[in-house]
């Protein structure tokens, strides 16, 4: 479970994508490259998203209430779309720009200076996401996760950029920049695409993690071995939270107090499995042959 807020996480991010959004549009300037005029939309996309993915945290630390009693984690998936989105404008407009260009190609100036600006640009970003992706891992924040990996392929991205405009800069010819331009845009778009089919996947409610599942399965193979029977599984994930819900099969002749421990003790043991995971258990008795009906339970 989290202990911390996470939306200080959010507010590097945003002074980052300022920080470069200032450095690119310098190094932009400067060469009057399309390639890092690209590396500059990239990083207003990162600003928008950080905005967004502050507001998305803020509203998934709130607590759980009446008419929302799982809580708002889901909110997060909502900002890893939205970033999705943006990436896919922003490729569109990079492919627009570079297609200008290549139609009418200008010369590049003062190339080293503005690829020394990029480069130190690219180092601020490195440098944030490799923080927010060691949060986001251990928080299983699908928003700093998606942050991440998008501030990582903007540092990729540079690179391109800055080798593509090195050698434009070496070899005089200039279709080659608006041409890095459009692969900048391809990897944008694929990233855009993960960043939109990994929301998808969460807010339709899809199982734990293969290793998050056989953890579950250990614990509950554990008392199968002193007799206790299990059926109708079911887990799902929603950003920072995990839930799992099983029927517990006991002997009939068992009291309440005795079915209760147990089930106390199997939720205590797949939380500690699987930390942070809601457990929600139902007990049947083993011997009636209507505790089988729903072996597949919305399946």
């Amino acid at each position: 479970m989290r202990t911390e807020s996470l939306t200080r996480y959010a507010w590097l991010s945003i002074a980052a994508a300022m920080a470069t959004i200032g450095l690119k549009t310098a190094a932009w300037w400067t060469t009057g490259s399309v390639g890092l005029l690209s590396d500059a939309i990239e990083s207003l996309v990162n600003l928008a998203a950080a905005l967004v993915a502050l507001w998305m945290l803020k509203l998934a630390e709130r607590p759980p209430d009446e008419e929302h009693a799982y809580g708002y984690s889901k909110a997060e998936y909502f900002s890893s779309g939205f970033e999705g989105g943006l990436i896919f404008i922003a490729a569109l407009a990079i492919v627009w720009t570079a297609i200008q260009r290549l139609i009418v190609p200008q010369p590049l100036e003062h190339v080293g200076i503005g690829l020394a600006i990029s480069v130190v640009a690219s180092s601020i970003n490195l440098g944030v996401a490799v923080v927010l992706m060691r949060v986001g891992k251990r928080f299983n924040s699908i928003t700093l996760e998606a942050d991440a990996h998008h501030l990582m392929t903007d540092v990729w991205t540079s690179a391109g950029v800055v080798l593509g405009v090195g050698a434009v800069a070496l070899t005089g010819w200039q279709r080659l920049d608006p041409l890095i331009a459009m692969g900048v845009a391809l990897n944008i778009l694929w990233m855009g695409f993960r960043l939109l089919r990994r929301s998808a996947r969460g807010l339709l409610d899809r199982s734990l993690p293969a290793h998050s599942r056989d953890a579950i399965h250990a614990v509950l193979a554990r008392y199968e071995q002193r007799g206790i029977a299990f059926h109708a599984l079911m887990t799902r994930e929603a950003a920072g939270r995990s839930f799992a819900s099983v029927h517990v099969l006991v002997p009939g002749a068992w009291s309440v107090q005795q079915g209760h421990d147990l089930v106390e003790e199997i939720e205590r043991d797949i939380r500690a499995a699987v930390p942070g995971t809601s457990v929600i258990t139902h007990l049947e008795p083993r011997e009636d042959p209507k505790s089988l009906d729903d072996v597949v339970l919305d399946r």
